[in-house]
């Protein structure tokens, strides 16, 4: 058809310059050399009558109605339905549009390219989708296609697509906000002190919910319960949760430590779903820190916002106590205790299961600590061996697969120092185990294990070494821990706090001096830690590639080749981090072969862990770390760019409260 519309174009431009030197003769008065113009001019006008009327009997050809696509009565049916059809041809023009299109006034389609209607159309010539959705003028429309017939299928779903769009608008959200340590004010600080965070802390947070159209009341005193819908959801998260900022500031104003903790379950779940999934993110925001809000729709991946402070404490004494006795009666209703550590164990890992040995001993229980799978970090591994037989004849060390042949159905596995089973040492164990209990330090993560019997995880510790110190000393009676056990888990606390400096707070120093007591020389077991001079060379190759990605961040990372050990990427971050002005710290590395990894520290502006968790780390609000598999030391460290980037332009540092 294409060489029909070729031919009418010439045939067109031909006439144009005949009509134009005809009329030029006959002005000069040339009538008898106009004459044989006149004839051919007469001939070439029949010739295009016969063009057009070809191109038009091609088309006819070409062209199909919708009685012999589907058979007679389909028009109607289709009229009825608002379902129109375009027909195309080989070079994707469309040839014909069925009467609904052309009511809809897309009569000049025809013989255009396809793809002009709903540029989503290509997907469908290419194969890559059956459906496409498009939107053209007012209406939505789904189109698809007649398996490999140049016929493509338009419905109307519009209004469908209204109803889906409303009732995603208006689908139900429940929340609720916990203002943390309120409780804590109420029971320590006066009258005077009470009023004033109730009428500058608890009351913003009616009005807040009351400016946004959310139902809200009270449950206690510290707890408010939510009503809402989508459409204010996706509101409030545009304004990045601004009353976090709110009660944050006006809290330092009035000198008292209340932040808030939020959840938000959303999708299309029944209420007690919603309900029971609304408490389970609000205890997952309280045990990352609090100050932060955790939300989740439907089975998708939960997202978290904020979390701009580090974790205070707020484990009380009484607390203390009550988990000390439960662990005690877990412990003595099991058969056999294993405990478990995570991958490449350090010293904070291997103290506390140290720690939880010679506690399941002191109940009369057959203790077995899994070490002997997924690596021991180098200078843990070299204190192992200085203690050599004072831990050896007190402990009993195996594999996982020895584990798994002993276990029996009343056994217990203690998870320490780790929560999300990927990373323990003995994960198959952890998975096929009918009773667990976790104890742990770090920030709560997505991936945690399954139905534990107790668990107790408080992100405020420095350690997981100082829990179970605290732990031990409200025992019924006095647990044994010698020198040895007390030296690794006084190095555990060390190498955690980054000597003293970070997440150290009264009760870390309290457990200092337990460990003291129990037989701890600092001045010798810190003799440990100190490098050769093959680390200092190491660690000097990690300061010399740092460089800077702002003002105050330092990313250093190391050329592949090179192999280096976790403890000196966590050394060298923290020695970049000492540099003055820098707030944050990462070091990118290969650790073996086929993993690279990233070391992270904060000095408490920067939150390294939400820049680890997007990256599908984790760790804590100040120091944070990130395994890769199957990728080199620069596509990790181009991953990280993106990372920290996409954190940076989130953070709302220059946050005023609109509250009045």
């Amino acid at each position: 058809m294409k060489y029909f519309e070729g031919i009418r174009m010439q045939v067109v431009v031909l006439l144009v310059l005949e009509s134009i030197a005809l009329i030029l003769l006959l002005a000069i008065g040339l009538i008898d050399a106009a004459i044989p113009l006149i004839i051919i001019f007469i001939v070439n006008a029949v010739f295009v009558a016969w063009t057009i009327n070809s191109i038009q009997n091609a088309r006819e050809n070409e062209a199909v109605n919708i009685s012999e696509i589907l058979g007679n009565e389909a028009g109607g049916a289709f009229s009825f339905g608002k379902v129109g059809i375009i027909t195309y041809n080989e070079q994707f023009e469309v040839l014909w549009i069925s009467n609904f299109l052309v009511d809809r006034g897309y009569k000049n389609l025809v013989g255009k390219k396809v793809t002009t209607f709903v540029p989503a159309i290509e997907d469908l010539l290419q194969g890559g989708q059956d459906t496409v959705v498009g939107t053209k003028k007012e209406y939505t429309y789904e189109i698809s296609r007649k398996g490999q017939e140049h016929v493509l299928f338009v419905r109307d779903i519009s209004l469908y697509s209204d109803l889906k769009d409303r009732f995603k608008r208006e689908s139900l959200v429940l929340g609720l906000v916990h203002m943390d340590n309120y409780q804590d004010i109420q029971a320590f600080e006066d009258e005077t002190t009470i009023t004033n965070v109730n009428l500058n802390l608890r009351q913003p947070i009616v009005d807040w919910a009351n400016k946004h159209g959310i139902c809200i009341r009270r449950l206690r005193s510290d707890r408010f319960f939510m009503v809402l819908d989508e459409e204010i959801y996706q509101q409030i998260l545009g304004e990045k949760f601004d009353i976090l900022n709110y009660i944050r500031n006006k809290a330092a104003e009035i000198d008292v430590n209340i932040t808030l903790s939020m959840s938000f379950a959303r999708g299309e779940e029944k209420l007690s779903e919603l309900d029971g999934k609304v408490s389970d993110l609000l205890e997952l925001a309280q045990s990352r820190g609090g100050d932060q809000v955790a939300s989740q729709l439907n089975d998708e991946d939960i997202k978290y916002y904020g979390g701009k402070s580090e974790a205070k404490s707020t484990r009380s004494r009484v607390r203390v106590r009550v988990m000390a006795q439960a662990i005690k009666d877990v412990m003595q209703d099991s058969d056999q205790i294993f405990i478990t550590g995570h991958k490449e164990m350090d010293f904070d890992c291997m103290g506390s299961n140290l720690a939880l040995s010679r506690l399941a001993q002191f109940y009369k229980k057959k203790t077995y600590i899994v070490s002997q799978s997924g690596g021991i970090e180098k200078h843990t591994k070299e204190a192992m061996v200085y203690f050599g037989s004072s831990l050896e004849n007190r402990h009993t060390f195996i594999t996982q697969e020895e584990a798994l042949r002993m276990r029996k159905k009343n056994d217990l596995v203690i998870v320490s120092d780790y929560h999300n089973p990927a990373q323990s040492n003995a994960q198959e164990l952890v998975e096929k185990a009918e009773r667990i209990l976790v104890i742990d330090h770090h920030r709560r993560g997505p991936d945690f294990v399954k139905k534990p019997l107790i668990v107790y995880l408080e992100s405020s510790a420095s350690s997981t070494c100082e829990l179970m110190t605290e732990l031990i000393a409200y025992q019924p009676g006095k647990v044994d821990i010698n020198d040895a056990e007390a030296s690794i888990m006084y190095l555990g606390i060390v190498i955690d706090t980054n000597h003293f400096q970070m997440r150290t707070g009264f009760r870390t120093f309290e457990a200092c001096a337990q460990l003291k007591k129990w037989g701890v020389d600092p001045m010798q077991v810190e003799t440990l830690l100190k490098e050769d001079y093959t680390e200092f060379e190491e660690k000097i190759n990690v300061l010399k590639y740092a460089k800077k990605f702002n003002d105050n961040i330092l990313i250093s990372c190391v050329e592949d080749s090179r192999i280096m050990t976790r403890s000196l990427m966590s050394i060298g971050a923290d020695e970049l981090l000492a540099i003055r002005n820098i707030e944050a710290a990462f070091v990118v590395a290969r650790i073996n072969e086929n993993q690279v990894a990233v070391s992270a520290r904060s000095k408490g502006v920067v939150n390294v862990q939400v820049i680890m968790e997007a990256m599908h780390g984790g760790g804590h609000f100040t120091a944070a770390a990130v395994q890769k598999e199957s990728m080199t030391s620069e596509e990790l460290y181009e991953e990280l760019e993106a990372a920290i980037r996409n954190y940076l332009n989130q953070e709302d540092t220059s946050y005023e409260s609109n509250l009045t």
